[in-house]
């Protein structure tokens, strides 16, 4: 290529300096670089002052920016003109020799190409270049080109070839001199174009900045030195792509975001105009872009020295929004910005915390699971970053219904508590604000899912008790637990061990099933057990399969099954345990194969069966650890628990584990330990003490006799004075570890027997205890003395007589400490009777019929079995719990129950609606736990039915639950024993509806066979019972059930098969079920599959000969029945006002009346109060009274009166108008507000007529007549108790708005005539507008009215004085019970 020959510049003679030749084309390039070299030399001595050599070499320089030199291929030619340039701009600074603004344009992009020689830092040559950029930046030469149109090619190329040359080899001072070149660019020009603003900002988005780190690092300072100066370029920048979205403006628009993001890091003043418009992209309507957005302000809010959410609160609280972004994506990135929110900015948590809140009940499970991957993290890291609230958060989702978030939620609370209680990392204050979670972990096992069981399992192996400290450590942390756990988490506690230990007898058991020859028996029997084993892994239907290739493994590996003999031994230790685990896995792991589900389920088996945590060595651990409690040299104190409590729950723990682990316990040492603590005064040690004994010492009697000479006394000291439960312990203990027990039991008896005294009641509980406790154990030896006992002591002398009155204090429960001597004496000679009968186990004498007539008397006679009024309601109370539970125990042995007439079946039922709440709670427990284990007969799952009545909103839940836990216990235990399909009539839940059927319709509250109310009533018992029997429609069970209802119509009632009226309440409820089952099932008119049979105890065979298809319930109360009716109107609705406090009841005094409070001591904690779903429509108020007041004063229901003077008389007998029956009462409502005066009359109109019934909450009385009420504990009628009102009742008032129509208030003006007598007889009613009781006028009661058997009708219609005596008083009087309550006997 051809290049232009150098010629004199503008015809001037061109001086070089001395010692330079001319420089021409002709010369060769060696010698060109040797003379320029000179020149660059000269140049680089002259300065600005030297005016003469300015002039002189002026030629010189025009000469060297000519063409020949700046399209010169030589490189080193060229960094050399670049040189002589660079300080000809500092010679002739600040005017430049050049004038031709093309010829500055060549000039300068010929020394910005010159630059790139920087990059080879390595270079001969690279001092020159360094020389030349630090000339260029130390004279600003490029600021000559602000005069040039184009300047901006320039300085776009000069940019790029300084961030393309940039490496990690230069060093500071090559950075600095590129910073000033370009600063003084930015910050002398008139503005920044976008294309040159793009040439800095492209070296900030990922792709470059991972490329070439040290441009980054230059825009960066770049960016921040000319802040002020290229701010508003940015803001023009990012308002064109943001607001206007115009992208076109640069290549860089799809980048905005990353940008935004860098350049908040460099310098958030560079963004001062931005974020304003980001909150503008957060409201896009576009989902993907607010997402984008979002990501950028997770960002930008969350890192680490931001101070972006103070600085810009509208824009803080426009991302916040974003939590609740319809778009899931968005709300999830939202979730997980929180965590770095939390951990880099603490004081934002309060912000955050709402919208969290509202996030963990997302309805997406991602964004749940995140909501606590967010809290933890943020925990982990510091616990102080996380408030009770965000925890709070935590704990609710370890019930969500995913198990994903489940496990997150338990995971991480277990991390918490092992980081800040277990190794306390954050001192004692953070262990306590956490110290909550072991308790809420060990709630989980009582969830059903067997998922969340094996977590917890896990968890307590793992984090709570880790199973890899040492032993004396694993147990200190052990006992610790044990004693700062809640009630419910060592019931949890409990249960797992003994799951574990369940689950570890039916793997012994299934190995004793290989030992054995084999045979289709073995073969059935090894089936059930693998299906019983997989019960208790996950997803049982894969566990099942698993655990069938399991054991076949096992019956071809005979070594396998030698290892896990070991594993479940009582003799394995802990770290044998290990071993064996490890082996076991071992054989089975199969390298090709990674995952392995079999191997895991294998797992999941082995880490429930290993005895982890409890050997011998680990039990002497816990003895050494309880006496030095005992001692005084624990630090029980240090671990926040006092010393008597470490004590008490040591002897639990170690009682808990001597079920699980008798064999580790058999040791000197031990026992010797276990004596001391039966010497302390602490009953509950002492007891605890010889239940261990009872439970692990069956060899002290041969391998221990000092032991045994020292524990033999102890235990006849403590069964004939201990407490009454050390009682029980000490006489099992004997029975379970002695060969001669029965010279042991006598020695035990024979003094207890003979020192008897009912005189001193307070002396026989415990005497009574041991008693029956000797009579059930050793029934042969002990069966004529006791006879003679209870024949001639427990009744005659104890049970028939009421030696000391009890306290009048109202309340129909009070505490066991407040329980009189007498009374505590006459329910363990209840129990005693019981033991015995159990004991014998047959009727020869005749004895278990005496005794359920006495039981059932007890009842009819509401506990007061003399009938002498001596004893207090609390009391009676007391003994009629103790007489229906004592039938129910008797029902469990199968000689009793076949004696067990209906009519004392009857009775036993209705205590579940006694009218104490406590009693129907204990009653219900004792029967769903019995039911619940498959030993009380399927009749007696009817009597939930009478739950419906109940007027406790928790009473009806929990009566509900039980039925759906007994439903679903018979109905799996039919489906794992194939033997049961022979017992379907005591097993199959369906065929409680017989049973249902006949005890409903003799229901004492059941009077009047086409009342709307009645059979309303008895509609709502059968649907209670029928919703859960009818929830799953398996085997075509609504045919089968219908069909059942229908085979009754054709029997007659066995109870009484002459009876037409009571044949015809059988049929008709037989209807009313009937009604039921067409109404809410669509499958009740297919064939059922199986012809059902019936319990010919209760109903007759049927008439083969004659069919009964009449319907006995009218068509108006089908239509009744389904649609239900309007209810009576409430004039005094609107003044029963809710309580402030639940559970606080506000004392007022009425001027006139004063009622005492019955409240009890150990009421239930409060139950929501909304109503059940069958019950939405109800109008009717609450009743203001309290449940367990002895003789309550309740609102009365207004209803209309008719002006008909013929309904008058009918008006007097029958109920007209009632409500529905059963709103939950108020908790503690017995504070009745007065009635202004002028209201009275219109307020009392005209009363319902009486009617005693059990079971319903009265709905309102007049609040008029109870002002008048003096003193409501006085009189008592007799027969069975209703359920009252509102006793001490857990639950709190649904609360509903009634409005009083027209009409009535009509109807009460209509009858003035009435009034009168309203005032002197006021009828308390029941919510069916039944009486219970009556207000009366007379100043006295006869003795006729307290007679216990004073028959109801004659009571119904007495007529007192219309007319009130001067200074009486009214008074409360109940109606006694029907005559066909007091008849079942």
């Amino acid at each position: 290529m051809a290049f232009p020959q150098p010629k004199p510049a503008d015809g001037k003679i061109i001086i070089y300096p001395p010692g330079v030749k001319e420089i021409t084309d002709k010369i060769s390039n060696d010698e060109l670089v040797k003379r320029l070299k000179m020149v660059v030399k000269t140049f680089m001595d002259m300065d600005q002052d030297s005016e003469d050599e300015k002039q002189q070499y002026l030629p010189l320089a025009l000469h060297l920016a000519s063409e020949f030199f700046l399209r010169n291929p030589n490189k080193d030619v060229r960094l050399l003109v670049a040189c002589c340039l660079a300080d000809i701009f500092r010679i002739y600074a600040p005017e430049a020799p050049y004038t031709s603004h093309d010829k500055l344009k060549d000039i300068f992009m010929f020394i910005t190409r010159q630059l790139k020689g920087l990059e080879d830092t390595k270079s001969p040559q690279f001092n020159r270049y360094f020389y030349l950029l630090e000339n260029l930046a130390w004279v600003k030469s490029y600021n000559i080109c602000f005069e040039l149109e184009d300047c901006n090619e320039i300085f776009i190329q000069l940019f790029r070839t300084l961030f393309s040359v940039i490496n990690n080899s230069h060093n500071q001072k090559v950075q600095m001199h590129m910073l000033d070149l370009m600063s003084s660019i930015i910050m002398e020009g008139d503005g920044v174009t976008q294309d040159l603003l793009d040439s800095i900002l492209i070296n900030l988005i990922p792709a470059h900045k991972n490329v070439n780190k040290q441009a980054y690092d230059l825009a960066k300072v770049l960016l921040k030195r000319t802040a002020q100066t290229i701010e508003p370029c940015i803001a023009s920048f990012f308002n064109q792509v943001l607001v206007l979205g115009k992208s076109s403006v640069s290549d860089l628009s799809e980048h905005v975001f990353d940008l935004i993001m860098e350049l908040f890091a460099i310098d958030p003043h560079l963004l001062l105009s931005v974020m304003p418009q980001l909150e503008f992209k957060l409201k896009s309507n576009d989902g993907e872009e607010r997402l984008a957005v979002v990501r950028l302000l997770a960002k930008l809010f969350g890192a680490k020295d931001s101070e972006l959410a103070t600085q810009n609160r509208p824009l803080w609280q426009c991302f916040l929004g974003r939590f609740n972004d319809i778009h899931v994506p968005v709300r999830l990135e939202c979730v997980k910005f929180a965590s770095h929110c939390l951990m880099n900015h603490p004081d934002l948590a309060k912000d955050l915390t709402e919208y969290l809140k509202v996030r963990s009940h997302d309805p997406e499970e991602a964004i749940r699971h995140d909501v606590i991957v967010t809290i933890i993290t943020a925990g982990k890291k510091d616990l102080s970053l996380v408030n009770d609230q965000l925890l709070g958060f935590v704990r609710e989702r370890t019930l969500d219904k995913r198990w994903r978030v489940r496990k997150e939620a338990m995971m991480g609370l277990a991390q918490l508590y092992k980081k800040y209680c277990l190794h306390a990392e954050a001192g004692k204050e953070a262990a306590q604000k956490v110290n909550w979670i072991k308790d809420k972990l060990l709630h989980i096992y009582y969830q059903n899912s067997i998922d969340d069981k094996l977590l917890v399992e896990k968890i307590f192996a793992q984090y709570l008790v880790p199973h890899n400290l040492e032993t004396e450590e694993r147990m200190k942390c052990l006992y610790y637990l044990y004693a700062s756990l809640d009630p419910n988490a060592v019931k949890a506690l409990n249960e797992m061990w003994k799951c574990q230990n369940m689950l570890r007898s039916h793997v012994r058991e299934l190995l004793d099933l290989h030992k054995q020859p084999a045979s289709e028996a073995n073969n059935n029997a090894m089936f059930a057990k693998l299906m019983a084993i997989a019960k208790n892994l996950p997803d049982p239907g894969k566990a099942q399969d698993f655990m069938k290739k399991f054991n076949q493994v096992l019956g071809d590996d005979e070594r396998l099954r030698g290892q896990l003999e070991l594993l479940i031994s009582p003799a394995c230790s802990c770290k044998q345990a290990e071993v064996c685990v490890r082996e076991i896995t071992r054989k089975l792991a199969n390298p090709k194969q990674p995952t392995n589900p079999f191997l895991e389920m294998v797992k999941f088996l082995l880490e429930r069966i290993a005895p982890v945590h409890i050997d011998s060595e680990a039990i002497s651990s816990l003895v050494k650890l309880m006496n030095k409690s005992i001692e005084g040299t624990a630090d029980d104190e240090e671990e926040g628990v006092s010393p008597d409590s470490a004590i008490r729950a040591g002897l639990e723990l170690l009682k808990v584990l001597s079920f699980t682990h008798p064999t580790s316990f058999h040791s000197s040492e031990t026992y010797e330990s276990l004596l001391q603590c039966l010497k302390m005064e602490d009953d509950k040690v002492a007891e605890a003490a010889i239940q261990i004994f009872r439970n692990t010492g069956h060899k002290i009697e041969t391998d221990l006799l000092q032991i045994r000479s020292t524990l033999i006394p102890i235990l006849h000291q403590k069964a004939k004075r201990g407490t009454p439960r050390q009682a029980k312990q000490a006489v099992h203990c004997i029975h379970a570890i002695f060969t001669n027990k029965e010279v042991q039991l006598a020695q035990i008896f024979e003094p207890l027997s003979k020192s008897l005294n009912a005189d001193t009641p307070e002396q026989l509980v415990t005497p009574l205890v041991s008693l029956g406790h000797i009579a059930m154990l050793a029934p042969d030896q002990f069966a004529s003395p006791m006879k003679s006992v209870v024949a001639n002591f427990i009744v005659k002398d104890l049970l028939m007589n009421d030696r000391f009155p009890g306290g009048k204090n109202g309340k129909l429960w009070t505490p066991n400490e407040e329980v009189s001597p007498e009374v505590l004496a006459k329910v363990q000679a209840i129990k005693l009777l019981v033991r015995w009968l159990l004991g014998m186990k047959n009727n020869q004498s005749k004895s278990a019929n005496s005794t359920l007539r006495l039981l059932s008397a007890m009842l009819v006679s509401e506990g007061d079995l003399t009938e002498q009024k001596k004893i207090s309601k609390s009391d009676m109370s007391r003994l009629r719990l103790a007489a229906g539970c004592a039938i129910l125990k008797l029902a469990q042995e199968p000689c009793y129950h076949e004696i067990i007439t209906p009519e004392q079946f009857q009775l036993c039922a209705l205590v579940i609606n006694d009218e104490c709440y406590q009693v129907r709670q204990i009653f219900a427990l004792k029967l769903h736990k019995a039911l619940g284990k498959l030993m009380l007969p399927l009749e007696y799952m009817a009597v939930f039915a009478l739950c419906a009545k109940d007027p406790v909103k928790e009473r009806r839940a929990h009566a509900r639950q039980c039925l759906l836990k007994n439903i679903s216990i018979r109905r799996e235990y039919i489906k794992q024993n194939p033997m049961a399909h022979e017992k379907l009539l005591s097993l199959l839940p369906e065929y409680v509806v017989p049973y249902t059927v006949h005890l409903l319709a003799h229901d004492p509250d059941f009077t009047k066979t086409q009342d709307i109310e009645q059979l309303r009533d008895i509609k709502e018992c059968l649907w209670f019972m029928l919703e859960v029997l009818m929830a799953k429609n398996e085997n075509n069970s609504h045919a089968f059930i219908r069909k059942m209802v229908e085979n009754i119509k054709q029997t007659k009632d066995a109870q009484a098969p002459d009876d037409g009226k009571m044949n015809e309440k059988l049929y008709i409820v037989c209807d009313v079920a009937l009604n039921v089952i067409t109404s809410k099932s669509t499958t009740y008119n297919l064939d059922s599959p199986k012809d059902p049979v019936l319990p010919a105890k209760f109903f007759t065979p049927p008439d083969k000969d004659s069919c009964n298809n009449k319907c006995y319930l009218s068509d108006e109360a089908k239509t009744l029945l389904l649609t239900g009716k309007p209810k009576p109107a409430t004039v005094l609705g609107a003044v029963n006002k809710p309580l402030s406090a639940a559970g606080r009841r506000p004392q007022t005094r009425t001027p006139g009346l004063e009622t005492g409070s019955n409240i009890s001591g150990n009421s239930e904690p409060n139950s929501p109060a909304a109503n059940r779903g069958r019950e939405q429509n109800s109008e009717v108020p609450e009743t203001e009274v309290s449940e367990n007041e002895e003789n309550p004063v309740i609102l009365l229901t207004v209803v209309p009166a008719k002006t008909d003077k013929k309904d008058e008389p009918v008006r007097n007998k029958t109920s007209t108008e009632r409500g529905k029956k059963r709103t939950a009462p108020a908790a503690g409502s017995e504070n009745i507000q007065q009635i202004p005066e002028e209201k009275k009359s219109e307020e009392t109109a005209a009363p319902v007529p009486p009617k005693a019934r059990r079971g319903r909450p009265p709905k309102a009385v007049s609040e008029s007549n109870a002002a008048k009420n003096a003193d409501t504990n006085k009189t008592s009628g007799r027969g069975r108790k209703r359920v009252a009102a509102n006793q001490e009742s857990p639950a709190e008032p649904e609360t509903t708005n009634v409005k009083v129509p027209k009409q009535q208030e009509t109807n009460v003006k209509r009858a003035p005539a009435q009034r009168q007598m309203d005032l002197q007889r006021i009828q308390v009613l029941d919510s069916d507008g039944y009486s219970v009781m009556e207000l009366e006028s007379t100043p006295e009661s006869s003795a006729e009215e307290l007679d216990l058997f004073k028959s109801y009708e004659s009571s119904q219609n007495e007529i007192d004085n219309p007319k009130l005596a001067e200074g009486s008083f009214l008074k409360v009087r109940r109606k006694s019970m029907p005559k066909g309550r007091r008849q079942r006997l």
